[in-house]
């Protein structure tokens, strides 16, 4: 009895194993079982009813492996062109061609109200003639460091305060304001950086345990696309402390597309005029491109969210939100290319510098972190070099750093979403959450921001 209850039990387990393996083998793919019956499959292929059928998947089937899914992409880019040119259509029956394309001209240079901001503008270039005479005291022993730190202190916030209490008083247009402000913050980190250098090359020209001399010389080769000819090297000495402090350094940084100030640019050897044309036509074209869909398809969505605003119409205020957060979304991405990519390849062009890793791959970020650190180069390096590093020098630990250079790059409101989507969403999610910060996000704040400029300015008047 004990042999054959063995038995029975080594029968069931087998049984049940055969079993377990089947429905396995059936959960995962229907297709592996064709390594299973492929002799069956030779078997029915010499029959004479000439078998079509075998073991396969769908193509939709997540087991099948199917990838190329180029069609579905191919329909989702006329499906987005038919509903955007249906938008196009409907907004030009119901307003009116509003297209005026001197209309921004007027506003900037005919406007008598703009004299503050060109004032502004005006009195920004004389600024780095301060900051040259503090460093030329600074490198001639002239004036003591504590002092040259308070001039310089002083220096910067005037800068970056003056102009807005001078755009405030003045009541500027909005546009031109903003421009200002624009360059206003440019200068304010360009300065910080020409300071900052300049004291680390002063440490070490003073000290006695660095100071060393040395005589550098490098060759550039000019290289022909066309024909890679290799030119003869070009042998020059690079520039030394003090020896960077004229006129043509600090305004050659001031112009340069960059905020982190070096003694010695990447400089490319000549200028190209086929790119250097190029890059113009994209800044003319898609300028007017952005300022013709503003006009046309920004100004009236937003004038007609004014009223559920003051309502208070939840679901008004939502569709106005929708309707304006697509063309703001292309008008953002025409923006990026204009500025990122020609405007800064156009000036780095003329002025010959040769450093134009303006931005990275921010389109695929999966947080909101990876996006401010890579679609804004200059600004990262300008927050790593001058703001992470000398704080974990300072002693901050790398969180505090970290976390003090992204409320620099980025915007206070960001913080809670950042750690949200770092925390709850990864890769193809995190991407989408992104995105979807972008396109909400910014329509959401230019509502506001209309919304109270307009009850600041507009409703008095």
């Amino acid at each position: 009895m004990d042999l054959k209850t063995a038995s029975n039990n080594n029968n069931n387990n087998n049984n049940s194993n055969n079993h377990l393996r089947v429905r396995r083998t059936k959960s995962v793919s229907v297709a592996q079982v064709d390594g299973v019956s492929r002799k069956e499959y030779r078997l029915r292929s010499v029959q004479p009813d000439k078998p079509v059928h075998k073991f396969r998947d769908s193509l939709l089937s997540s087991a099948s492996g199917y990838t190329n899914y180029r069609g579905f992409l191919n329909l989702c880019i006329i499906l987005l062109v038919l509903s955007n040119a249906r938008l196009v259509l409907e907004n030009i029956i119901k307003y009116g061609i509003l297209i005026d394309p001197i209309q921004m001209f007027k506003v900037l240079f005919l406007n008598p109200s703009q004299s503050p901001s060109i004032l502004i503008l005006i009195g920004l270039l004389f600024i780095p003639l301060v900051s040259l005479g503090i460093e030329k005291l600074l490198s001639k022993g002239k004036m003591s460091e504590n002092l040259g730190l308070f001039c310089v202190i002083t220096l910067v916030t005037a800068e970056v305060l003056s102009p807005p209490v001078v755009v405030y008083l003045t009541d500027c247009h909005a546009v031109a304001a903003s421009i200002v402000m624009a360059y206003v913050s440019m200068v304010f980190l360009k300065l910080i950086s020409y300071h900052m250098v300049n004291y680390w090359c002063r440490s070490n020209h003073t000290d006695p345990y660095r100071k060393r001399r040395r005589s550098f010389s490098t060759e550039r080769e000019k290289q022909k696309d066309s024909s890679s000819i290799v030119h003869d090297a070009l042998k020059t000495e690079l520039v030394t402390y003090p020896n960077n402090l004229n006129l043509k350094d600090i305004y050659y940084f001031l112009f340069a597309p960059t905020l982190c100030y070096e003694l010695n640019f990447p400089r490319s050897s000549r200028i190209r005029k086929r790119f250097l044309l190029k890059r113009l036509f994209e800044m003319f074209f898609l300028l007017q491109l952005i300022l013709c869909l503003m006009q046309q398809w920004i100004v009236p969505t937003i004038n007609n969210s004014l009223k559920p605003l003051e309502e208070m119409d939840v679901f008004r205020m939502v569709e106005r939100l929708l309707k304006l957060a697509i063309p703001n979304h292309f008008i953002w991405l025409m923006f990026f290319y204009w500025y990122f990519h020609s405007s800064l390849n156009a000036l780095a062009e003329i002025l010959r510098f040769g450093d134009r890793h303006f931005y990275n791959d921010w389109w695929n970020a999966e947080s909101v972190q990876y996006f401010w650190r890579n679609w804004n180069v200059p600004v990262h390096q300008w927050c790593v070099r001058h703001l992470y590093i000398p704080l974990r020098n300072f002693g901050c630990s790398k969180s505090q750093a970290a976390t003090a250079v992204f409320l620099l790059s980025a915007f206070f409101h960001e913080l809670p979403f950042s750690r949200f989507v770092e925390k709850y969403m990864h890769k193809q999610y995190g991407n989408m959450a992104v995105w979807i910060s972008l396109i909400i996000g910014q329509p959401l704040c230019i509502l506001m921001y209309y919304h109270d400029y307009y009850v600041l300015h507009l409703r008095r008047t």
